[in-house]
């Protein structure tokens, strides 16, 4: 495992980092779902996101009642809510305790069963093989160094035919300073990919993340997600690119799609 610093691993910073945001208040994934949009999904009125704009596609979806759905790094309040209000069987796996505790709030809230799991995304020993029809994964592997052990779980837990839903970052934005394009909205080529973020802070800047509780990123090849998904022995069955909403200010949006969509399914 990568460490940073004495004890903490990559997944340790990230979980603090987004117990953080939690509390922080202004991240988008951290919002939860309201009551109105619960009660909607109870009587079909539903839809669902692994990416900025456009919500999954109803045809790719089986029928969800009874359906047994992980949905894998997806804690916020956002997904496994209205998922369970649509009347899949939903466990919910993520490595931020203060994420877990948006979903339990809104199951409480509105009445709904979501059993949750705190842990990491690459290691689903928790759960029995051929335990789920469907794993719901939102754009999160930008978080973890190493994508082979994530699919090989996926494909582990999910029974035969069973689908993932997986969004991830197109590695192209990884190339840009964030900074120059946040702030004053300019292209400056910077990184080489792939892009590790920790190693392009000095000692001091790394401190500083640390003490701040900021995120760790990582970019994956198109090659690492599409076929690392293929060795571990899954098919692509549905595909779509997204862009960013713009309310982050970023002007990326305008000249390339900043997320891929897969839908696949296991042989």
């Amino acid at each position: 495992k990568l460490r940073l610093g004495t004890f903490m691993t990559i997944k340790d910073l990230n979980s603090v980092a987004w117990d953080h945001a939690v509390d922080q208040g202004d991240n988008p994934y951290t919002k939860v779902v309201s009551s109105e949009q619960v009660a909607a999904a109870k009587v079909g009125g539903w839809s669902v996101y692994l990416s900025d704009s456009k919500p999954v596609p109803r045809e790719w979806f089986p029928r969800l009642e009874g359906t047994k759905v992980l949905c894998l790094a997806s804690g916020g309040g956002q997904q496994a809510p209205i998922l369970a209000a649509a009347g899949a069987d939903v466990t919910l796996l993520d490595a931020s305790v203060k994420q877990l505790a948006q979903d339990t709030y809104v199951a409480e809230r509105d009445g709904l069963q979501i059993k949750t799991f705190e842990g990491d995304m690459a290691d689903l020993s928790a759960f029995e093989d051929n335990s789920f029809d469907l794993i719901f994964n939102p754009v999160s592997t930008l978080f973890v160094p190493d994508l082979k052990p994530i699919w090989q779980e996926c494909s582990r837990v999910l029974k035969s035919g069973g689908i993932l839903m997986t969004g991830f970052m197109n590695p192209d934005e990884f190339i840009f300073d964030a900074e120059a394009l946040d702030d004053d909205g300019i292209f400056v080529v910077k990184y080489p990919l792939p892009y590790i973020e920790y190693e392009t802070l000095n000692p001091e800047e790394l401190r500083e993340r640390k003490q701040n509780k900021q995120m760790f990123h990582f970019s994956h090849t198109v090659e690492t997600q599409l076929g690392g998904l293929l060795k571990a022995g899954f098919v692509i069955t549905g595909f779509y690119e997204d862009r960013r909403t713009g309310e982050d200010g970023n002007p990326i949006r305008f000249y390339i799609p900043s997320y891929y969509v897969v839908k696949a399914q296991k042989l």
